[in-house]
Order: C-alpha cells, then structure tokens, then sequence
C-alpha cells in the first residue's frame, strides 16, 4: 500500500518557522494502531489524517496523533490539512469542513490566509495544583493556574515566558500538557506550550492551546480581535477572535515543504 504525505509548516510565512505537520489524506480509515506507529516513525508534533466524510454538510473526518498517543483536537495540522485540500487536492469551495472528536471545524481561505472556526475553552482558576510547579517551569513568579483541557499558567510579562526554562522530567511526573502565558510587548499575549508526556517536549505553535488562550484573553484584555505569538524557536504568528461564547477564530498561514510516498507492507 502507498500512501501520499504531504509535510506543511502551519502559522508560518517562511520555510522553517511556525509549526509542521504530515498531513495523510485516506480513501477510508486505517487501523489506529497502524495510524499511531506512522505518527511515531514521522516523530513530528502531529500527524493528522482525514478521509472523506458519509455526513452531507461535512467533508471530512479527521483525526490528530502525537508519537505517543491521539489526542481530541490540533490547530495546526487542521491548518495544515486545509491547505493541502485548497492547494494540493485543489478544492473549489471556499471552506472545508472536517468532523473531529471536538465537533465540526469550519477553515475558510482568504488569500494567502487560512481562518479556522474552533471551540472556546474558557480556562477557570484553580486554587489546587502540585507545589513543585514554579520548580517545574524553572521558579518564574507565578500570576495565576487556569485550566480547561489543559493547565494554563499566566506568568509577569513576555520576557518570563521566553526565559522559562522547564524541567520536562518533572513536567511530566504531574501534567499532560501545559501552557504559558503573558501580556505581549508588540501583540496583545504570548505562550508557549509543553507536552513531555505526548512525546512533545515542547510544540512550536499550538492552535488547540488558543481555543484556551483567546477566552482567558479576550476576557482580561477586554477586547475581541487580538493578534498572538508564540515563543518557541521556531515561532508562529497567529491571528485571534472570540467570535462568542462557544466560537473562536484562529488565522494564520502556511507553507508547504515536501511531499513523498508511505509504503506499507500489509
């Protein structure tokens, strides 16, 4: 069996910035277990396969694998998967449509730029937590702990979130996932995001973090469009809105870096 993957840096406006993905188009499903042992052979944040959808208002199912596990939801492997459908598989409509273990994802394409309609995780305050989190991310001065999928640590300024230097051994001992977050110099916030039990120390640029990040913010910020970035090495740009109460938008743009072939023995 060959299977076409398609590797695309998502919220990125060069080769070798933002986030990349394999993106698997399928005719129909391969076993989880085959799904999963692709994702860790290709050892990137994300794999992300899609196959045609039966539902008439939907055109694909799709799903997310860390090298470790699938997870519910990853923005930039939709980003990147709807490029590959506009520009590689050369669809005529103006949105795509995906169906995902977090409901229905709507990406529209203005020019160069990709807009994805997602959920809005609204993170609440925790009073509960492991003593060792200031240890964990290397003793910055903690502001506040949220949490709706994921822990969402709010730190003093931009300068704190860059210099963090986390203990990714203890991380793991105590959080799935974790993000960081301040008030940004030339954007409205920046984060990072560490996932050492998924097999992600750290994730480039995480669009799934900022159905979280864009409620915390807006509400904060008083304010609905925001503009975002996220601090890793490679860095990502991100264009942010809380649409309302349920919705947000994530935008951004990607680059497309090589394609080749799986060839599976079954």
């Amino acid at each position: 069996m060959k299977l076409k993957l398609y590797q695309v840096d998502a919220f990125a406006t060069a080769l070798f910035k933002g986030n990349p993905a394999a993106v698997i188009p399928l005719k129909k499903w391969l076993p989880a277990e085959l799904m999963q042992q692709i994702a860790l052979e290709n050892n990137l944040s994300e794999t992300v396969f899609f196959v045609p959808s039966n539902e008439k208002v939907v055109d694909y199912d799709i799903r997310w694998f860390t090298p470790a596990y699938e997870i519910n939801l990853c923005g930039h492997a939709t980003l990147a998967s709807a490029y590959v459908v506009f520009e590689i598989l050369k669809s005529k409509k103006k949105k795509v449509v995906f169906n995902s273990k977090s409901g229905k994802l709507i990406i529209t394409k203005n020019r160069q730029m990709l807009f994805m309609n997602f959920p809005s995780w609204k993170p609440e305050r925790v009073s509960e937590y492991p003593s060792e989190l200031s240890q964990i991310l290397g003793n910055p001065e903690i502001v506040g702990v949220y949490k709706y999928r994921d822990i969402l640590v709010e730190l003093n300024n931009e300068d704190a979130v860059k210099n963090c230097t986390p203990d990714f051994t203890l991380m793991a001992k105590h959080f799935d996932k974790m993000i960081i977050t301040a008030p940004g110099k030339n954007v409205d916030f920046v984060s990072r995001f560490f996932a050492p039990a998924a097999g992600v120390n750290e994730d480039p640029v995480t669009g799934s973090a900022h159905s979280q990040l864009i409620p915390f913010w807006s509400d904060k910020l008083e304010k609905s469009k925001m503009q975002a970035k996220q601090l890793s090495q490679r860095g990502g740009e991100l264009v942010c809105e809380q649409l309302n109460a349920d919705r947000v938008i994530i935008g951004g743009q990607c680059i497309f870096y090589m394609k080749g072939e799986i060839f599976l023995t079954l």
